[in-house]
């Protein structure tokens, strides 16, 4: 089997996960990492046994590296990947795959062009939540699914986050923040959307960072802060979503899907595993699903992984840059339609990823 050489570029927090998780895979090798802060590239490498740390110029030049795993803020998601792909390499983002909707298209179109793939996170869809759910829906535990509801409910990062500025820069938000993780488990179980319709506000004008090593700094909130949406599928199905950064306390779902004949309780999209309840007339309770799949920690990478098989293989990957330009489609057509107070279309379509198989070892794919 080939393994597929890895680059990661952004060492933060995030990437501890992602270095974990890949060198788990039978058909990816880490080889090289790259941060604007040389130190942190050189502690990573030294803790996950990495061969080389370098210059993100470095990396992207690096002949012998064939997937760009770009780690960075949400702002310099485009840059990164988009230098990426000149240099004639497949390039996989966190998400969202771009801070608008222009520069996730501009991605795609010149990957295309060059020949290349782009994958982008959320991966937490391919975990045993939400893939236990997609395969209850399509063996009709509830019927016809004619509509979903989630919840992403917080009061902000400023009180734990040790630099949550951008959260609250435009291109960040709980829509763009979060609202890939909802929205992208919502396609893989619902399929595409045709339309979109919001209100949003942002209630506080500024947040005062509580958390260290900036505790004092005052930041302005450029983005909203609270969006209330609704999804229009080209199933036929409607969804409600809301997001915010603005709320204390809530006592709501996650994420639900209802259908004819019955209703699935989803786990947290944020996650991997999770709870999966069902519940259908005559049912006195809830029935706890068992998990059909695996990847129920957190396999933060599997979609990496899954990309890797793809190109191997000749066949679609599943987190693709088609699913995250989509996504990213919608959360703009959220705040479009909450700035211009219409129904907004969608620019972009996409088919709903193939279900992963059941029974599937640990560090495959396939």
């Amino acid at each position: 089997m080939h393994r597929a050489s890895v680059g990661i570029v952004g060492c933060g927090a995030i990437s501890a996960i992602y270095f974990q998780r890949c060198a788990q895979f039978r058909n990816l090798r880490v080889v090289a990492c790259a941060d604007l802060a040389p130190e942190r590239a050189l502690d990573r490498a030294r803790e996950f046994r990495v061969p080389k740390a370098v210059s993100v110029d470095d990396l992207l030049a690096d002949p012998d590296i064939e997937i760009v795993l770009n780690l960075t803020v949400p702002k310099a998601h485009a840059d990164v990947n988009l230098r990426a792909i000149d240099a004639g390499k497949h390039v996989y983002s966190e998400k969202p795959l771009a801070t608008s909707r222009a520069d996730g298209r501009r991605t795609i179109e010149a990957a295309r062009a060059r020949g290349v793939r782009v994958g982008s996170a959320p991966d937490t869809f391919l975990g045993a939540g939400i893939q236990t759910c997609i395969k209850a829906i399509d063996d009709g535990a509830i019927g016809w699914p004619l509509g979903a509801t989630a919840f992403m409910l917080c009061h902000g990062h400023e009180s734990w986050h040790p630099s949550p500025e951008f959260y609250y820069e435009v291109g960040g938000g709980p829509m763009l923040d979060m609202g890939p993780y909802y929205l992208t488990a919502l396609v893989s179980m619902l399929g595409p959307v045709e339309a979109v319709s919001a209100s949003a506000r942002t209630t506080f004008p500024e947040r005062t960072i509580t958390s260290q090593p900036k505790a004092g700094k005052v930041v302005t909130v450029e983005t909203p802060t609270h969006i209330a949406g609704v999804l229009d599928f080209a199933s036929g199905a409607v969804g409600t979503i809301v997001t915010s950064f603005d709320v204390w306390a809530a006592n709501v779902p996650c994420l639900e899907v209802y259908g004819t004949e019955g209703t699935i309780s989803c786990p947290d999209p944020n996650s991997f595993g999770g709870t999966v309840r069902v519940r259908r007339p005559g049912d006195s309770a809830w029935r706890e699903a068992i998990h059909a799949h695996g990847f129920g920690d957190n396999y933060r990478g599997v979609g990496v992984a899954d990309m890797a098989a793809g190109i191997a293989a000749g066949r679609s990957h599943r987190a693709s840059g088609d699913l995250a330009l989509h996504v990213l489609d919608i959360m703009d057509g959220f705040l479009d339609s909450a700035r211009e107070g219409r129904r907004w279309a969608m620019e972009t379509t996409v088919e709903r990823p193939a279900p992963l198989p059941v029974g599937l070892p640990a560090d495959s794919v396939d």
